[in-house]
C-alpha cells in the first residue's frame, strides 16, 4: 500500500513538473518576442529593452498620481543596466589616458579591455572631416564603472577632453530578473522534495526518474544563477565603452548656427592653418629623411661619376682610332700623289 502511495505521488508530481517545465519553456518562447519580455538563448535569459516602456509607463503614472513622488523613488528597486559610448579627442594623450585609468580606479571601477595604437611620435595625417591634421595614436577601452559613480566619471572625462560623440542606454531588466528567481525557488522547492523521495524509493526504476528529474532541475539551476550573476554584474558596474583619438587641433563644437560670413572667415582661417601646418610638416618630413637623401645623392652621384668616365674613356679612344685612320688615310693619298711623279 505504501508503494502505491508512492509511485501515485511521484507520479502526480513528476506530471505536475512536466506542467511546470511546460509552463517554463512557454515563459521563455513568450521571453523571445521583443514585444513582450525579452528573448532566450541556450537556456540564459536575456531581457529587452521593451520593459523600458512599462517603465516609463509607470513613471508617468507615478508622477501623474502624487506630485510629492520623484523619478528617484520610481526607480528605486528597479533593476537598470546602464551603459555609456564615448569619442573623445586630446591633445596630450598620454595624461589622458592615465587619468582615465586612475580615475577609474579610484572611483572602484576596473578597466575591463585595453588597446593601445602608439603609431609614430611625428607621423600625422589629414582629415578633411574635421578639424585638419591628427595624430595617429589612439586607444580603445572598455571600462566597468559602478552604477552611483557613473555620471561622475562621465563629467570627469568631458572636463578632460573634448567628446566628439556620445551616446548613453539604459535598459530595464526587472521582469526578467524577478521571473528567473520565481522560477529558481520553484525549482529548489521541487528539488528538495524529489530529494526527499529519493530516499523513499523502492525501486531502481524509481531512483532512475527521479534522478533523471534532479539532473533537469540542476542544469536549469545552474543557468538561472549564472545569468543572475551576470545581471549582478551589469547592474552593479555599467560599462563604458570609450574611444581616444589624439589630435593636432581640437574639433570645434557648435553652440550656435553660424552666419554665411562666420562660415566663411571659420573656414579660411582653418585652410591658412592647415597650409601651415603643410609647410610645417613638409619640413619635419624633408630634415627627418635628409640623410636618406644625402645617401641617395651620393649613391647616384658615383653613379654618374662611374658612367662618365666610362663614357669619356669610350670617347677618347674612339678619337684616338678616328685620328689613326684619318693619318693612314692622308698617307695613303700622298702616297698615291707622289706615284705618278715619280713615274714622270
Amino acid at each position: 500500500m505504501k508503494k502505491k502511495l508512492v509511485l501515485l505521488t511521484l507520479s502526480a508530481l513528476l506530471l505536475f513538473s512536466g506542467c511546470g517545465s511546460a509552463s517554463g519553456k512557454n515563459n521563455q518562447s513568450n521571453s523571445a518576442s521583443p514585444a513582450e519580455n525579452g528573448y532566450a538563448t541556450d537556456g540564459l535569459y536575456f531581457a529587452d529593452e521593451a520593459y523600458d516602456e512599462d517603465y516609463m509607463y509607470e513613471e508617468n503614472t507615478a508622477d501623474t498620481a502624487s506630485g510629492t513622488t520623484s523619478k528617484e523613488n520610481v526607480r528605486d528597486g528597479r533593476k537598470l543596466i546602464r551603459t555609456a559610448d564615448l569619442s573623445v579627442e586630446t591633445l596630450e594623450f598620454d595624461k589622458l589616458l592615465s587619468y582615465v585609468k586612475d580615475r577609474t580606479n579610484e572611483l572602484g571601477g576596473y578597466v575591463e579591455n585595453m588597446n593601445v595604437n602608439n603609431g609614430s611620435g611625428y607621423d600625422t595625417y589629414y582629415s578633411s572631416q574635421t578639424s585638419g591634421y591628427r595624430r595617429d595614436r589612439s586607444a580603445s577601452l572598455t571600462l566597468r564603472i559602478p552604477k552611483s559613480k557613473l555620471d561622475a566619471f562621465l563629467g570627469d572625462v568631458a572636463e578632460n577632453s573634448n567628446i566628439t560623440s556620445r551616446s548613453e542606454q539604459e535598459r530595464d531588466v526587472t521582469t526578467s530578473y524577478v521571473d528567473l528567481e520565481s522560477h529558481k525557488k520553484v525549482l529548489l522547492t521541487e528539488q528538495e522534495r524529489l530529494m526527499t523521495y529519493l530516499e523513499q524509493a523502492e525501486s531502481i526504476e524509481e531512483m532512475m526518474t527521479i534522478e533523471s528529474r534532479l539532473s533537469d532541475i540542476r542544469y536549469q539551476l545552474e543557468s538561472m544563477e549564472s545569468q543572475l550573476r551576470t545581471y549582478d554584474s551589469q547592474i552593479e558596474y555599467s560599462t563604458v565603452s570609450l574611444y581616444i583619438s589624439e589630435v593636432v587641433e581640437l574639433t570645434p563644437v557648435e553652440t550656435k548656427e553660424q552666419t554665411t560670413w562666420e562660415r566663411i572667415s571659420e573656414g579660411f582661417l582653418r585652410s591658412l592653418r592647415n597650409v601651415g601646418r603643410g609647410f610645417k610638416e613638409f619640413f619635419i618630413g624633408f630634415v627627418v629623411a635628409l640623410p636618406y637623401l644625402l645617401v641617395t645623392v651620393l649613391i647616384v652621384g658615383a653613379l654618374f661619376g662611374i658612367i662618365y668616365a666610362i663614357v669619356k674613356k669610350s670617347n677618347a679612344k674612339h678619337a684616338k682610332k678616328m685620328a689613326e685612320r684619318q693619318a693612314a688615310y692622308y698617307q695613303n693619298m700622298q702616297a698615291q700623289q707622289n706615284g705618278p711623279q715619280n713615274k714622270q
